[in-house]
């Protein structure tokens, strides 16, 4: 038996990140496994180059890191290569990030001082991540549209309406991006994971069985109000 863990958006806390996989090491007892990261690991909180070091430099023997890309990882490339406005990505948290590479000057900030091998780690990530009963994403995918056909747009900023059931044919859709402190939000074809965890400080991880289709047998959570981390039973699928 085999697990895939989803960690969905942090946004800048490095609190949260490390706690959520120091909950996943303990969980996995030293079995192998996979974490998969939803992608928003900048912007809004007040870390985000120190996510970005903690998830370019964290190593395993028996866990493997997936780190997919988000949308906000996608405005921090554009803007820093000049392919972007910078109001745009300031107006949605990018001022935090700067101020987190030591740049306070948002009018006329010094972007080299983002370091490139941080953007160049940025380039490199997934948009998604499938296996056999899964796709993980950061924001959702096209039901109608083969997965090696899913556009960059659809995968980084799509929004689920709210009576929208569907996975991607017979496989569940694990993603972040919809904030919504109620979350996890199950349904029959999707998992929405993402609990504007920068804000309320807590963070729900899925646990998903490789060999069981559908959603996930567990619910972990870090809080950084808490002493202790939940665990909570799945919703069901």
């Amino acid at each position: 038996m085999s697990f895939t863990y989803a960690i969905p958006d942090v946004h800048g806390r490095l609190d949260l990140v490390q706690a959520a996989l120091a909950r996943v090491v303990s969980h996995a007892a030293g079995k192998q496994a996979t974490i998969v990261t939803l992608g928003d690991y900048v912007d809004r909180g007040p870390n985000s180059r120190g996510v970005i070091e903690c998830l370019m430099g964290w190593k395993s023997e028996t866990l493997t890191l997936v780190a997919l890309k988000g949308n906000h990882e996608a405005m921090m490339w554009e803007t820093c290569n000049n392919l972007a406005e910078l109001g745009r990505w300031v107006e949605n948290g990018g001022g935090q990030t700067l101020a987190s590479y030591g740049v306070n000057d948002t009018q006329m900030p010094n972007l080299p001082l983002v370091l490139r091998a941080h953007l160049n780690w940025i380039a490199d990530l997934a948009l998604m991540h499938v296996d056999r009963h899964r796709v993980f994403v950061h924001a959702g995918v096209d039901p109608k549209i083969p997965l090696n056909r899913q556009s960059e747009q659809t995968l980084l900023w799509k929004r689920y309406v709210a009576d929208f059931y569907l996975g991607h044919g017979e496989r569940h859709v694990v993603h972040g991006h919809h904030a919504d402190p109620k979350a996890p939000l199950v349904t029959s074809g999707k998992t929405n994971l993402d609990g504007l965890a920068w804000k309320t400080g807590r963070l729900v991880i899925g646990v998903f069985d490789d060999d069981r289709p559908g959603g996930a047998v567990e619910f972990l959570e870090v809080d950084s109000d808490a002493k202790n981390p939940n665990d909570r039973a799945a919703l069901p699928r």
